[in-house]
């Protein structure tokens, strides 16, 4: 079966970064980081679907249906690409943790500009999820807020100790090794440990 690879992804919106982590939980280890492009660099609109200019609501529903699909075609062949890159080689993908701002119903959300952000955060999260179903990938989402407790609880270590860990994780790699790349490893090595030997494979625990 190969070495067990996760992916983690902090999504933002029109991209996500992505973290490949390898090994155990034990001894978890970055092989590479990605941005991975979710909306249309040719059409700006992309980016930000539910907006009709700064501070502006977008309500033409045609126009947002429009973009959505451009997003939607944008994250499919994005996904692949990822799929497709040598660090999997040696071992099929096991999941994936989306790391995400707000998880809110915008139909709660009464200020139009607020439910902007909440409806493409919506969007940006479930086309990268759906994308990643479509491949085979099982997909958790966990919002950055409640990041650090549920590492805490299912890494079983301190906080300095998962700070140390996810901070050296991306000593080895290329491009910068900000929050949203930690947060993104985070998710991923989470996922690692919830795998666990069985009949000379790797299975969800």
């Amino acid at each position: 079966m190969g070495r067990p690879v996760a992916l983690g992804f902090r999504v933002k919106s029109g991209f996500a970064v992505a973290v490949v982590v390898s090994g155990s939980a034990a001894s978890p280890v970055a092989l590479a980081r990605r941005i991975v492009a979710l909306s249309d660099p040719g059409v700006e609109e992309t980016k930000q679907p539910y907006h009709d200019g700064f501070g502006t609501a977008q309500e033409d529903r045609k126009e947002i249906a429009r973009l959505t699909k451009i997003i939607q075609r944008c994250a499919s062949r994005s996904i692949a690409d990822l799929l497709a890159d040598d660090v999997f080689d040696d071992g099929a993908c096991r999941g994936a943790g989306l790391v995400v701002g707000s998880v809110i119903d915008p139909a709660a959300v009464g200020n139009p500009h607020i439910r902007a952000h909440a409806n493409e955060g919506r969007l940006f999260r479930t086309v990268l999820e759906e994308g990643l179903r479509g491949h085979g990938i099982a997909c958790s989402v966990v919002v950055e807020k409640t990041l650090g407790a549920q590492a805490l609880k299912t890494l079983g270590r301190s906080d300095g100790q998962i700070r140390k860990t996810v901070g050296a994780l991306g000593s080895g790699l290329q491009g910068p090794w900000r929050a949203e790349e930690k947060a993104a490893a985070t998710a991923a090595w989470m996922l690692l440990s919830r795998w666990r030997p069985k009949g000379g494979s790797m299975s969800a625990a």
